[in-house]
């Protein structure tokens, strides 16, 4: 029985994807613990331009990054 290894290469959307999802994940958890839940739900649904607000949005673009960077690897990989 032999099984074929894919290796997928270097990836960077993957990648920058990770990063920005680890860093936006470190900041809302850091304010959650310096902060607590209703007070980082409160900063997030105010209307003022927080930082729980960016780490959110970083978080949302990490998980496109991650996303694009599959997608791209299945249609090269075609």
């Amino acid at each position: 029985m032999s099984h074929e290894y894919h290796r997928r290469g270097k990836n960077w959307f993957t990648a920058i994807g990770v990063l920005f999802c680890v860093m936006g994940g470190i900041v809302l958890i850091q304010q959650l613990l310096i902060w607590g839940i209703d007070f980082v739900e409160d900063f997030l649904v105010n209307a003022e331009f927080t930082n729980e607000k960016v780490s959110v949005a970083m978080l949302g673009f990490g998980i496109f990054m991650i996303a694009l960077g599959f997608r791209r690897y299945e249609e090269e990989k075609r």
